[in-house]
């Protein structure tokens, strides 16, 4: 039975398949999106139950679980965030990632393989605040700060495919690009993730407006070291 519009209900034993198969993709390509998807899905419920309990903790975590907002191009309209200055948390986002690199919001891989309706929002949430986090944290969508990104959200989720991205993404990256990423990146990445606030817990929507510098400070978000 399909649990909400995305699901594929699927059998332990599809859902194993689903982990193997799906990894041996994504570890000889880790740029398959889906495949990355697909396993995060499947090893990700003691994170997600984690998650969710970190928000029920939480007034506007709560809040954010009974509304569901989805982020899209109507929810968050090119147009408004065009006109913020780029000093404020949606220009940042907009003339950053989505202007500069084409991305819109709906390009997020949906949901499948979680059999539970509020754990696979959560699941969707996190991947639709992913470029917000770019925006927090600084880090460009390279190869690099995308491995980077992935190790902070470890230290934020636990979820088991950013610390196994972030483990064997560096084979993609040069000898020089790796050594950084080892020596600067990494520990950057541990340290500053611990040390922010729970960012599933932000209602992004209602703080695009803010300045970027104000929020990183409310949310103890360190700033990642600029990629030369």
């Amino acid at each position: 039975m399909k649990l909400y519009p995305t699901h594929i209900p699927t059998s332990l034993f599809e859902k194993v398949l689903l982990t193997v198969g799906g990894g041996l993709k994504a570890l000889h390509d880790p740029l398959r999106a889906d495949m990355v998807a697909a396993v995060g899905e499947t090893t990700g419920r003691a994170a997600l139950v984690r998650l969710r309990d970190q928000m029920l903790r939480s007034s506007t975590g709560r809040r954010i679980l009974r509304e569901r907002p989805i982020i899209t191009s109507e929810t968050f309209p090119p147009f408004r965030l065009e006109a913020l200055p780029e000093s404020t948390l949606g220009g940042a986002y907009y003339h950053g990632f989505m202007q500069k690199h084409g991305y819109v919001p709906e390009s997020r891989v949906p949901v499948h393989f979680i059999d539970d309706a509020e754990l696979a929002y959560v699941m969707l949430r996190y991947r639709q605040v992913h470029d917000l986090w770019h925006a927090m944290t600084g880090l460009p969508p390279t190869v690099e700060g995308e491995l980077a990104l992935k190790a902070f959200e470890y230290a934020q989720t636990g979820l088991p495919m950013t610390a196994l991205g972030a483990a064997l993404g560096p084979v993609l990256l040069s000898h020089n690009e790796r050594a950084r990423l080892v020596s600067t990146y990494l520990p950057w990445a541990v340290m500053a993730g611990t040390r922010a606030k729970p960012l599933m817990n932000v209602y992004y929507e209602e703080v695009l407006e803010e300045d970027l510098e104000a929020l990183r400070q409310e949310l103890r978000v360190t700033p990642a070291p600029a990629l030369a």
